[in-house]
């Protein structure tokens, strides 16, 4: 099979990015023989916004002016409005593309392709005060669109798929999930790590939390738990990384911070901002624990990056996390500062042997959770595409 790949995500979503990057690289990885990857990107990207890209095996790159970000709103109107944007349909038959996969974007239900619509989550539905009315609206009208058009939808976890069927009862019947997974990468040994995280200055208990400060990510709860943490004499740290901007909330990230810095907590919270990869990936390992409040998510990427590095995990309740994690977390009321402080003062450190081996487990069973990755995009393609015909 040639599926057709937009990019998805950019600056003010990375996670949409990396989830493409992550999955076109197990595809390479694992199913190479049943299915090429097509990756299509406006003239505009720059060889930045594509290397990562280009450099995986077996995925072919298209440049094209249909995709321009200029052009967006022409081709969306189109496919509202007649059904299909012809040039863009045009360009994926004269690429002999089988399956098309679509995210944030809408190619109009007489396109002629069968598609996939990967909705990674409902937050708007969940917390719509976090959008403004436009934001929602523009957030709706897209997924209706594609549930109107009559895609089969992936959705990234089965707390996901019963949200869709629940607020678009008309895809019953045509939802699947794909649950995502990550490679577990190169094996880093736990000097190293610590050597990273001492040039952070961070202690030898720490708790890591890679989020972006988004209003969902709940870092206020972090903040009001650890100041509970020091009013009974207790010395905790978190250390939050990660872009410290949220696009719908510009005002967020600086009042957490004047707040943090009048509570006197820097001390307790290390704000460490963005930081290369290699040394996420190190924190993580160092760490007592990963640590995510969120008030939602779709499928956690740190969730998932964690897991397969065998890293103990300090989780909000949210139904997906229990999803992803099952037992092999600990949780707490991710409305209640009483419980994360109760959770964070509570929590017991393994010892450097039983880190090692958590991680030789962890790495293994992360290799097979890709495979499965990998397989079940596949037959879903394949389902996708013997199930709707061409029109």
């Amino acid at each position: 099979m040639r599926i057709a790949f937009t990019l998805i995500g950019g600056k003010d979503w990375t996670g949409g990015y990396n989830y493409l990057l992550n999955l076109l690289h197990v595809l390479g990885q694992h199913q190479q023989d049943r299915l090429t990857p097509v990756l299509f990107v406006g003239e505009a990207c720059t060889e930045g916004d594509i290397a990562s890209f280009a450099a995986i095996p077996g995925v072919e790159l298209v440049r094209t002016p249909l995709l321009n970000a200029a052009r967006r709103t022409v081709s969306l109107i189109q496919a509202m409005l007649l059904g299909q944007d012809a040039s863009v349909r045009r360009l994926f038959q004269d690429h002999q593309i089988d399956v098309v996969f679509e995210s944030a974007q809408f190619f109009g239900w007489r396109l002629g392709t069968p598609a996939i619509a990967w909705i990674p989550d409902f937050q708007h539905k969940v917390l719509p005060h976090l959008f403004s009315r436009s934001a929602w609206w523009k957030r709706e009208i897209g997924f209706r669109a594609q549930v109107l058009g009559g895609r089969i939808i992936m959705l990234s976890s089965e707390d996901a798929r019963r949200a869709c069927e629940q607020h678009y009862p008309s895809t019953r019947g045509r939802t699947r999930t794909v649950h995502f997974a990550v490679p577990p990468g190169p094996r880093i040994q736990y000097s190293e790590a610590r050597g990273i995280a001492d040039s952070y200055g961070l202690p030898e208990q720490y708790f890591f939390m890679p989020n972006q400060f988004w209003r969902h990510k709940n870092h206020g709860l972090v903040l009001e738990a650890l100041i509970i943490l020091r009013q009974r004499g207790g010395q905790v740290v978190v250390a939050a990384s990660g872009k410290q901007a949220d696009p719908r909330a510009p005002d967020y990230f600086p009042a957490f911070r004047d707040r943090l810095e009048q509570a006197g907590m820097q001390d307790m919270f290390r704000l460490l901002g963005m930081i290369p990869y290699p040394h996420l990936a190190s924190l993580m390992r160092a760490s007592t624990a990963l640590l995510n409040p969120s008030l939602f998510e779709g499928w956690s990427t740190t969730v998932e990056e964690a897991r397969s590095m065998g890293t103990p995990m300090l989780l909000s309740d949210l139904d997906v996390h229990r999803e992803q994690m099952g037992e092999n977390a600990r949780y707490f009321d991710r409305h209640s500062a009483q419980s994360l402080a109760d959770a964070l003062d509570g929590f017991v450190p393994l010892s450097v042997i039983e880190r090692e081996q958590r991680v030789d487990e962890a790495r293994a069973v992360a290799l097979q959770r890709v495979e499965q990755f990998a397989l079940d995009f596949v037959e879903l393609a394949g389902y996708c595409q013997s199930r709707v015909g061409r029109t």
